[in-house]
């Protein structure tokens, strides 16, 4: 994971990166949090639901405190914006109620977080275009993967669920299939889903297929090579994780003192 976010152009020097497990102040945090919401409120956000559907058993209590702990990431460092995708927008809607509650309850001192959407907000799974494309997806054809091959993808794009219109049209309500090529196609060559639609007219649906592929090819194929390079070179990933680390701490510890100092554990 370290590597694939280097490769992706995540900067050490100016972004802080590291393991959210060691540093402690994430879960106590998260604990703090829980008491400050309800069960019915955590039962109704969607990866629960989804998740809990998937499963024989109704899930984990950790799965289902997951949303609290990630108001934690977001609060221990008093973020003011937070980039995320259209599946995580209800979670960011529980860390700005948590942030309220507390404001409320011992005194105005966590910002409010605002999302920050970039224009591809939700990618869509290529065997099953209504849910999203995840990296838990037991489907190894669903995920495009950032270390797939050329060969891989090509296969991937090329047996994608579509529809049996030939035409490229942008139509997620009535054509989620094709809809989601335009999507990832606008996503890695930055043109809008008119544009790419207007430069792919006179392509069939198994043509388009595979020029989307070729496109995904082009942006992920440095990025896989720098993966691979960067894997090849340990402990530069174990010096980058722990300067993050000891940066992380020293920016969360006094947050977390202040925190246990307002609510009066200190």
């Amino acid at each position: 994971m370290t590597a694939c976010l280097l490769a992706c152009g995540v900067n050490p020097a100016k972004s802080c990166l590291f393991q959210q497990s060691q540093v402690p102040e994430h879960a106590q945090l998260g604990w703090i949090l829980s008491c400050l919401t309800s069960l019915p409120r955590l039962r109704h956000l969607p990866q629960w639901k989804m998740k809990s559907e998937s499963q024989k058993n109704e899930g984990s209590v950790g799965l289902f405190t997951y949303p609290v702990l990630q108001a934690a990431d977001i609060l221990l460092y008093l973020s003011t914006h937070v980039p995320v995708g259209d599946d995580q927008a209800q979670h960011l809607q529980l860390t700005q109620d948590l942030a309220r509650i507390f404001n409320y309850q011992y005194g105005e001192f966590f910002p409010i977080p605002r999302a920050l959407m970039g224009s591809s907000k939700k990618i869509r799974s290529l065997r099953d275009p209504l849910v999203k494309m995840s990296k838990s997806d037991p489907h190894t054809l669903a995920t495009v993967r950032l270390t797939d091959t050329p060969d891989e993808i090509v296969m991937k794009f090329r047996k994608a669920v579509t529809d049996f219109t030939s035409e490229v049209t942008y139509d997620p309500e009535k054509r989620p299939g094709v809809s989601n090529m335009v999507a990832i196609h606008s996503a890695v060559t930055g043109l809008s889903p008119e544009e790419v639609v207007k430069q792919s007219r006179g392509l069939e649906t198994a043509q388009y297929k595979h020029v989307v592929a070729e496109a995904v090819i082009t942006k992920l194929t440095p990025i896989r090579e720098e993966v691979h390079r960067l894997r090849g070179d340990k402990g530069f990933l174990r010096e980058v994780l722990t300067r993050g680390t000891h940066r992380a701490r020293e920016l969360a510890a006094p947050v977390y003192d202040k925190v246990c100092r307002i609510i009066g554990l200190r």
